[in-house]
Parts: structure tokens; sequence; C-alpha cells
């Protein structure tokens, strides 16, 4: 039986690289508290992915990256295997030695970009045949080159090549296909894995906003045993009750003991109903995205920093925040990194960006941290609560959806 709180022994299961222990569940929710453990460490679950699509996150170097306690970034395929190229990737020995990380890296297939490369792109089922966006040159991208290249990225976890739907897409005939074709490239993947006692490959159900076609798909992709699953397809436009009621369905068909990724999921209000859903693993390129517009993702909402009410403050960006800009200054005398500096820089010198990108990854990161906490120490609804309160002060104006998806696992934001 579980116990409410921490786990007398935890549960775990292992494969050849990584093993999974859940630590905890809530009492309440779905919402749990585990640890993953890959070739490069352990990483602590729920979490979120910085993404570092080029092999670099923009603006940081991998000592700064490093400082926000990232233990888990992402990488894309199709871009590494544009440039700097597989022959190069192999010549350096992986990503990992081409951009001096000695943490995990898990990386996309290259499938996403049908959906936003979709012009260059034609799906058939060999493959995806597009345009180089550099140079305009034909290529292809098939489970088995995905894989291949992914190999060489050494990533600690690859993911499968899907056939990738937005999910608004209203044709139900191509949104089978892509699901039932998404299962038969998960076997050519499996197929073409050269690694698989260093690298986990991951699958990804597809079926769009039609639960009846996820719960298909989720049951053809556990039956080939991954050592984790992906929920994809999301983050396409869909309104969030449709987002939630994926999520919800698929979570609740899934191994108990194998992680559970939301692909392309950052907005902070996303994750913890996600969390609350039962997923584990979040990506988005929004708190970067949103740091080059001088936006400072905070407990209590957006700031925009360009504003001009922010050129005389001289406090932190968020007070009481541990990344390395909020820190207080070591110097006496010194106020360190203030919203005024930040303001006077943002939109004109790049230092800005680089400065709001370290703090909103820690945001994100404690975020989710804060999260596996409460839910060890079983009061994961009143962190829910607590989060939304201050987001929501005047507790009239909580987004619907939210609402309804939290009441959905035992929370009620609107009783107090």
């Amino acid at each position: 039986m579980w116990a409410a709180r921490r786990m007398a022994s935890a549960m775990s299961a292992s494969s050849a690289a990584l093993t999974f222990e859940l630590v905890a569940k809530c009492s309440t929710t779905r919402a749990r508290a585990s640890i993953m453990t890959l070739p490069h460490g352990p990483v602590n679950l729920p979490m979120f992915m910085p993404v570092a699509t080029q092999a670099s996150l923009k603006g940081l170097t991998p000592e700064q990256l490093e400082d926000t306690e990232c233990k888990l970034c992402l990488n894309n395929t199709y871009h590494l295997g544009l440039k700097p190229g597989q022959e190069v990737l192999d010549a350096v020995g992986g990503a990992h030695k081409l951009q001096g990380w000695d943490h995990n890296i898990l990386t996309d297939s290259g499938g996403f970009q049908m959906v936003s490369l979709l012009k260059l792109a034609n799906v058939t089922e060999e493959g995806v045949r597009f345009l180089s966006p550099h140079d305009g040159t034909p290529m292809l991208l098939t489970p088995e080159h995905s894989i291949s290249l992914q190999n060489s990225i050494g990533s600690d976890i690859m993911m499968q090549l899907d056939d990738v739907l937005v999910t608004t897409s209203p044709d139900k005939a191509r949104m089978r296909e892509a699901m039932e074709r998404s299962i038969r490239w998960l076997d050519r993947c499996i197929a073409a894995h050269k690694n698989p006692d260093r690298q986990n490959l991951f699958c990804i159900i597809q079926g769009g906003l039609d639960l009846d076609m996820r719960r298909e798909c989720c049951r053809g992709m556990v039956a080939r045993d991954t050592p984790g699953i992906a929920i994809g397809g999301l983050s396409g436009g869909e309104a969030k009750d449709d987002f939630c009621r994926v999520v919800g369905t698929c979570t609740q068909l899934l191994p108990e003991l194998k992680p559970r990724y939301v692909m392309g999921i950052g907005y902070p209000e996303d994750l913890v109903v996600s969390v609350a859903l039962g997923a584990d693993m979040f990506d988005c390129v929004w708190p970067t995205r949103t740091a080059r517009f001088g936006n400072a993702v905070t407990k209590f909402g957006m700031l925009n920093l360009r504003r001009d009410v922010y050129a005389a403050d001289f406090g932190p960006i968020e007070e009481g925040c541990g990344c390395p800009c909020c820190r207080p200054a070591d110097q006496e005398g010194s106020m360190g990194i203030t919203r005024a500096f930040v303001h006077h820089n943002a939109a004109k010198e790049t230092v800005a960006a680089h400065l709001l990108t370290m703090h909103n990854v820690w945001y994100q990161l404690h975020l989710m941290s804060g999260a596996r906490e409460a839910i060890i120490a079983d009061r994961f609804p009143a962190f829910v609560k607590e989060f939304f309160g201050r987001l929501y002060p005047d507790g009239q104006s909580y987004p619907s959806w939210a609402v309804d998806a939290l009441r959905g696992v035992g929370i009620d934001l609107i009783q107090t």
C-alpha cells in the first residue's frame, strides 16, 4: 500500500541505461516525486528541461547553465544533424563534448519540425523529405537516420521519430494515419538503435485531441516497453481544456514505474496542472525566448522590465529568488543586479537577455523542485493553491481550464 507521504520503501524499475525510483505520491492528486538516474547522473522529478536547441542555451555558457542547477537539457537532432553535422559529431565524440556539458541531454528526434517547417516538408511512410533551411538542399529524415544521428549525438534520452500533426487539424483520417505510423516508426527506431546500453529511447504518444485514438496509441506504445514515454503533439494551439483532457487520459494508462514526459510545455500554470495530472517531465523554449524580450518570470507573474516604471527600481529581479542574478552581491555596498540595470540594457545590450535567461530558467527549475518537495511532504494541494493564489490574488480570475482540471484530481481552487 502507498503511504500518504513518503513511501516506506520506494518502488523502482531499471532498464539498461535508466533507473526510475518512485519516491512519493500525493494522497489527493496524481502527482508523483521520483528519481530518474541516467548515464550522466540522477535527475529529480518532476522537472523542467531548458531547451538548448543547437547545443547551447542562447546567451549562457555551460557553466552558467550549471549554476541554475540544471541536470538535464534538450538538444535538437534536426538542427544538429544539419549543422555541425554527423561527421563533426562523430569526430568530437558527441554533443556532451561539443558543448562542454557534463550532465544529461535529451534530444528531440526532429519530428516536430514536420509541423514548424511543414512548407519545406513532405511526409511519407519512408520518412520526411524536406528542404534544408540553410541552403535549400533536398534531405530525407527517416526513423533510422534520426536514430543514427542521435547515436552520434550521444544523448542520454533519445526520442523516436514520430509523425506529428497540429492537434487542431480537422483531418481525422490523417490524424489516424499519423498515430499508426508513429507506432510503426517506433519499431524501426528500436531496430536501428545501436547503443541501448548507454542511451534511452522514449516513445511518443500521438492521436491529436481524440481520446480514443490516444488510448489506442498508449496501448501500442506501452507494449513496446521503452524506458520512458512521452505525450506528444500538444502545444499546437488547442484549448487548454483539451490539453488537460489529453494529458489526464494518457497518464492514467501509462506504467507507474516509468517517466512521463509532456513535450513542449513551459508556462508555469501548465507545469503545475500537468504535475497534478501525473506527468513528470516538461520542456519549452518559452522561458528563454521571453527573456530575450525583457520579461522576467516570477511567482507573482510576468514582469516586463522594459517598462519605464523599472528605470529607477533598484531591487532585485525577484525578491527572495536564489538565482545567480538575484542573490545578494558579495561586496559591501553593491546592489547586485537590479531591475533598473536590466531595464537600462533591455532591447539594447545582450546582457539583459543573458541575465533574464538565467533567472527564468532558475524559476522554472525551482518551481518544479518546490512541487517535488510538496509531494514528498504530502502538501501538494496546498502548494497548488498557494501558487495560483499568488498569480491571481483576487481569487476571482482563476482560469476556468485550470479550475476544472484540478477539480478533477481533488483540488478545488475556489473553495477556501
